[in-house]
């Protein structure tokens, strides 16, 4: 039976979704990682254990995953850029900003933080302050400051969605990337933090593809998990292994499909290999009934 016309031209368009995640190999050799990443059918990788001032490793690592076909998805740099700790604070903006450089380096899509937090212990934690006007002007100064020192032209400085400080969803992401003013500045998809409400799990859907096509230009790489309701008295939402929760990975793939720059999606957070299996059987499967493809 023929499809209709307008999703002829949809699948005619989309192309192959990089899937990538940890791998349990053993080495410190770029070549054996990036052969492991594809016996293991992933067509994107996190940056292996690298220091940028080691050029000539940095230099293999990038050579070894191009010759698999393999790419670079991400470097992370996960530290708090707005740690209350003045001290801390910019010793974690000297390593960002190190990170920044060894993607750069290295041919990865992005370097990811979160913006930070006021939390005074958790690096990451809830804090009244993590919306306000503060929290904003000096997000944008630190990603300006970042990009400004590193001066990248061939990877991104992004920022992880979170559910509790900005950016908290697609509009918050182009308020900030309005102000930062940079072309160095993209999008690192988690669409599953932003889902943080009930109306947005029972519309999951609807939302994960308006959120994609409000920042599809602008994505580098995404995440990819899956989220469960825990029934309580209390909303308690939790990452599971994908496909055990409630998120509808069918507009999510198809959507990225549609992107011409191929973001990578990385599955992460997960405790074996078994259960990366597990998570990649099920975003195939899914990918698989919204007609996309993976490299």
């Amino acid at each position: 039976m023929a499809l209709p016309l307008a999703a002829s031209a949809a699948q005619a368009a989309a192309k192959p979704i990089r899937l990538g995640g940890p791998i349990y190999l053993k080495s410190d050799d770029p070549a054996e990682l990036a052969r492991e990443h594809k016996r293991l059918g992933y067509g994107a990788a996190y940056c292996p254990k690298a220091d940028v001032k080691d050029g000539v490793h940095v230099k293999a690592i990038e050579a070894a995953f191009a010759k698999e076909g393999v790419v670079i998805a991400e470097v992370g740099a996960w530290v708090n850029m707005l740690d209350p700790d003045l001290a801390k604070r910019a010793k974690n903006f000297t390593y960002v900003q190190e990170r920044l450089a060894l993607a750069e380096a290295v041919g990865a899509r992005c370097c990811v933080d979160i913006a930070g937090s006021f939390h005074p212990t958790v690096w990451y934690g809830p804090h009244p302050k993590n919306f306000s006007t503060e929290f904003f002007d000096l997000t944008v100064e630190n990603c300006r400051k970042v990009i400004d020192a590193v001066k990248p032209t061939r990877t991104v400085f992004s920022l992880e969605i979170m559910g509790w400080s900005l950016p908290h969803d697609a509009d918050s992401y182009l308020k900030l990337m309005k102000a930062i003013d940079r072309k160095a500045f993209g999008v690192h998809l988690d669409v599953f933090n932003a889902i943080n409400t009930p109306e947005k799990m029972y519309r999951n859907a609807e939302f994960t593809r308006e959120t994609i096509r409000k920042l599809g230009r602008w994505i580098a790489s995404c995440h990819a998990k899956d989220v469960a309701w825990t029934p309580e008295l209390q909303v308690h939402f939790v990452e599971v292994i994908p496909g055990r929760g409630e998120i509808d990975y069918r507009p999510i793939l198809s959507e990225l499909a549609q992107l011409p720059q191929q973001p990578p999606l990385m599955m992460e957070h997960l405790k074996s290999a078994e259960e990366y299996e597990e998570a990649a059987r099920h975003i195939r499967k899914m990918g698989a009934a919204a007609g996309v493809t993976f490299a």
